[in-house]
């Protein structure tokens, strides 16, 4: 049996949906983080609803974070058309997501598309975010918090299972989670052996993209980090990876520490590219991940791997990985500024001293203090 709850979210009320077996869909359309920061709430409700279909929707680039994820029925991955082509696909979407005959919608992302999708899904009941000129879409809202509230982002979204009455989250309960894929394990192995990179090299994987350019550190700060870190233990490998946007910003950064380091060039080997699944599985046999709030930093929290996290305009109360705290996390920022956190539109300042006040010093002391907890040195 599902019941909805009927509290001061609900805009109205709503009857209970009685099933043994209810149909769930999750819409989370765009971005990697994003639905990375979403899976903690599919474990819930498997565990919640155990006989229950649930279905996720979502884009292409981002369903490598669900694919394979043991408590999800089914993945409808959405096509990334635009003009008349988006509204066809939109269209047929929406007719065979009727054609399940969902229970309950409930809307993770809060877009206008996604919005849409969780209405035409035609399920009895369908929560979502209370956002002006979409709230008729659903038939429970709860209100949004503001995208730089001090408050951690699963949490955020967990405020959407309210209306079903799911305990609050917890980090061990709930963890973030992303199922290694056994090709891209195989791939990776292959690429460090072939690398020379044996147990006996400690593997630190910088990550050099960010969400935004609002995010992103200075490249001569990345360049200088790598320098450090190789110079301090040269049985180290610093690898350098990137989305597909700074792929040339990684390999001149690589090219510009190994000029640094001489003779110690060795430390710092040319990887090539990474898809999502690689990632994970190169930052799950890392010996540090290193990261401003990008996508890849919530994909290693789905690891056991100690996280150092880089942030500028945003808060760690809000994006630091949601995980067991047994694993080691910290996160390096600029300290208190008066324009921080901000909705990363303008850098009101205009010096982006969220970022550039970070020094190269600060995050490699972090990073070796990563190392000594995981025993590496």
């Amino acid at each position: 049996m599902v019941t909805l709850a009927s509290p001061a979210v609900s805009k109205s009320p709503h009857p209970p949906i009685t099933n043994t077996r209810p149909k769930i869909l999750l819409v989370r359309l765009r971005l990697i983080g994003d639905v990375v920061l979403t899976t903690p709430l599919i474990g819930a409700l498997r565990r919640r609803y155990p006989d229950a279909q649930l279905t996720y929707v979502v884009e292409a680039a981002a369903a490598p974070v669900i694919r394979g994820n043991r408590n999800l029925s089914d993945i409808v991955v959405v096509p990334r058309a635009r003009g008349v082509a988006r509204v066809r696909d939109d269209l047929a979407l929406a007719r065979r997501l009727r054609r399940r005959h969902f229970d309950i919608a409930i809307d993770l992302h809060g877009g206008p598309r996604a919005a849409w999708l969780t209405w035409a899904s035609g399920a009895p009941a369908r929560i979502g975010y209370r956002i002006r000129g979409r709230s008729w879409m659903y038939t429970h809202v709860v209100p949004r918090p503001r995208d730089e509230a001090p408050r951690p982002s699963v949490t955020n979204q967990w405020d959407l299972l309210a209306p079903l009455g799911l305990d609050p989250p917890d980090p061990v309960l709930d963890p973030l989670e992303m199922e290694a894929d056994a090709t891209a394990v195989a791939s990776v192995d292959r690429r460090l052996k072939a690398a020379c990179i044996s147990a006996a090299h400690p593997v630190i994987v910088i990550h050099v993209s960010a969400g935004n350019p609002f995010r992103r550190w200075p490249p001569e700060s990345f360049e200088a980090l790598v320098v450090a870190l190789a110079r301090r233990e040269p049985s180290r490998r610093v690898i350098l990876t990137s989305g597909p946007s700074d792929v040339r910003a990684a390999k001149e950064i690589a090219g510009r520490a190994r000029a640094e380091l001489g003779y110690l060039a060795g430390t710092v080997p040319e990887m090539g590219e990474f898809d999502l699944a690689e990632v994970r599985a190169l930052v799950a046999r890392a010996a540090v991940y290193i990261g401003g709030d990008s996508g890849p930093l919530h994909i290693a929290g789905t690891t056991t791997t100690p996280i150092v996290a880089l942030f500028g305009p945003t808060l760690a109360e809000r994006s630091m990985p949601w995980r067991d705290p047994r694993w080691f996390g910290e996160a390096v920022d600029a300290g208190p500024l008066e324009c921080r956190p901000c909705r990363q539109r303008e850098c009101a300042p205009g010096d982006f001293r969220c970022l550039t006040r970070i020094s190269a010093n600060q995050v490699a002391a972090a990073a070796e203090r990563a190392l000594m907890g995981s025993g590496v040195i």
